[in-house]
């Protein structure tokens, strides 16, 4: 039998390293369904919702280099836009087929017709719908090509009609490349840097995800300069080692006062591989020096005096020859000091476990720090869970954290866990999810279940929008609407055939996480914390500080007395700082 667009496709995907296809079929997806079936080397996993999916697959991306997801006609492809999004802004090459309704309908406001080359517009580096079979397999090459090279995420726009229709040869490579260029600046800006560093004594070294590929270079330049190293939250797993000896933590709205501090007090700040979103906590009064391999992120937060563009593992080996040892350790001393001040102060939150279904999750996190593989990867949720992952997970031998650092969305950690788990079946995979999180897409639970993905879902379930009600106390406003009624969801995984662990006391966290880790399969580990344990960011202004005491003024003419004093007791050593 001759070949159609879509067995051409499936052989596309195959030889680019796809591995795996996260989507629901239907309609015009249908032909690539069957194609899938028949080739037998792509594995299709039949998610629960597009969004779902489309998470999963910014997984594989950003572990192995290369993700897929697909959705059909209209409704089915929109879905796929929310986690499309945050492949896009995490730089994860994802590709997404978008199949749609057949050509001899399109521009007649037909059933289930949308426009994916407007749809997909904003959230990709590439975006085109094919018409004919030629354009079709045209426009997937290239479309990979975008995604692998761009970082980031590319929509083919497939009619059902075009997927079905045999294929005649095309003129494009068959194939993709994964190139690898070294990029460094000149040696007359390598020169500049070098001067600008030797000629002052402080200088902090900020690190994102950009150093992922680094850490070795960027260790030798902190010991060369006794530099405090600070870094984003993308960046931490990295160099957040119990033995790291410049690391002085993250700055921003999870990071503490000493990664903010060492960055202000700094003569220089290089800021290496990072596109740090909070440009209220970067420092206005020092010199600073940022290195990206995107230009176009040069200075687009901070007010950056020299930028250059360079990847950091070629740049810091071709810089280093140039930078004279610093031997004065009294910034980082001063600094890697009120860290470990901040780092005693989280533990005094762990030693205070909490009561009954009031469990501190500051004492979860520090537990799944304690228990978790040395190469166990995270996925952390957007919240309040964040929050903890920030604070107690450290680096180990080789893990990995990640989550929806830059689009900042909720639901992402358990779909991001799914593509992990099945991408590193030989890893622990450890999901961090608040219970507003994983409300929004509980049917994909189901999607772990059939698949028997081994990940091990925490649920901090404190009953409410932690992070919400956190932003409007800040603001001046009576939380209202933030609190949740939710399923009991041991007996929600049990329906799933997914094994589940409980904890309402502090005396159970250990055991639950224990067992809920050593189970060979799937895992859900259901975690009662305390609605009140709401962390203050490192860093509020006045006007802020004002809105967060008229929002405990009107809770306590509401009769909230004792919530207010929860409240406050729990970040009181915080306030104190502030």
């Amino acid at each position: 039998m001759s070949k159609n667009v879509s067995d051409h496709l499936v052989e596309t995907l195959a030889a680019a390293g796809v591995k795996r296809i996260y989507a629901i079929t239907g309609d015009s997806l249908n032909p690539v369904n069957d194609a899938v079936r028949r080739d037998g080397r792509l594995q299709w996993i039949h998610v629960r919702h597009e969004e779902a999916g489309a998470y999963a697959a910014s997984m594989d991306a950003e572990l192995n280099g290369i993700g897929c997801c697909m959705g059909s006609s209209g409704p089915g492809h929109v879905h796929l836009v929310n986690g499309l999004y945050d492949a896009n802004r995490a730089g994860n090459p994802v590709i997404a087929i978008a199949s749609t309704i057949h050509t001899d309908k399109l521009g007649l406001d037909n059933f289930q017709e949308t426009r994916p080359e407007a749809l997909f517009q904003d959230c990709s580096k590439y975006v085109f719908l094919a018409n004919t079979p030629k354009q079709a397999l045209n426009g997937l090459q290239t479309a990979i090509q975008h995604a692998i090279s761009q970082k980031g995420v590319a929509v083919l726009g497939l009619p059902g009609n075009v997927a079905a229709a045999g294929a005649d040869p095309v003129h494009s490579a068959n194939k993709n490349f994964y190139t690898q260029p070294r990029v460094i600046p000149s040696n007359e800006d390598l020169n500049e840097v070098a001067d600008i560093i030797n000629k002052h004594e402080k200088v902090m070294l900020f690190c994102g995800h950009g150093c992922r590929h680094s850490v070795d270079e960027v260790m030798q330049l902190a010991e060369r300069l006794n530099a405090p190293l600070g870094y984003s939250f993308r960046g931490k797993i990295f160099f957040e080692r119990v033995h790291n000896p410049y690391a002085v933590g993250l700055n921003g709205l999870l990071g503490n006062k000493s990664g903010f501090e060492a960055m202000h007090k700094a003569d220089v700040l290089l800021m290496l591989g990072t596109d740090f979103p909070y440009s209220e906590f970067l420092p206005e009064k020092c010199k600073i020096i940022q290195i990206d391999t995107k230009p176009e992120k040069l200075g687009r937060r901070a007010k950056v005096d020299y930028g250059y563009c360079g990847d950091i593992n070629s740049t810091l080996q071709e810089l280093l020859p140039f930078i004279e040892e610093k031997n004065s350790t009294e910034f980082l001393d001063k600094m890697r000091e009120l860290h470990k001040e901040i780092e005693n102060t989280y533990e005094s939150y762990v030693k205070d476990k909490g009561s009954e279904k009031q469990i501190h999750p500051e004492y979860v996190a520090h537990l799944v720090d304690k228990l978790a593989d040395d190469d166990a990867i995270f996925t952390v949720d957007t919240g309040m869970s964040a929050v903890w992952a920030a604070r107690y997970l450290k680096a180990s031998k080789n893990r990995y954290l990640t989550g929806s650092f830059n689009h900042g969305s909720m639901a992402n950690a358990m779909p991001m866990a799914m593509g992990a788990g099945l991408s590193h079946p030989d890893r622990q995979v450890i999901a961090f999810c608040g219970d507003g999180g994983i409300s929004m897409l509980l049917g994909d639970l189901m999607t772990i279940s059939q698949y028997q993905i081994p990940v091990k879902i925490i649920i901090f379930n404190n009953r409410a929008l932690g992070m919400v009600k956190l932003e409007m106390r800040v603001e001046g406003y009576i939380d209202w609407q933030t609190d949740m009624v939710n399923p009991d969801f041991v007996k929600l995984a049990e329906s799933m055939n997914i094994a589940a662990w409980e904890a309402k006391e502090s005396i159970d966290v250990e055991s639950a996480l224990t067992n809920g880790f050593k189970h060979k399969g799937p895992a859900i580990i259901n975690i009662f914390t305390d609605p009140n344990a709401l962390a203050m960011p490192p860093s509020l202004t006045f006007e802020q500080m004002k809105g967060f005491a008229k929002s405990m003024s009107k809770m306590i003419m509401n009769g909230k007395i004792a919530e207010v004093v929860d409240t406050t007791k729990n970040d009181l050593k915080y306030l104190r700082e502030l």
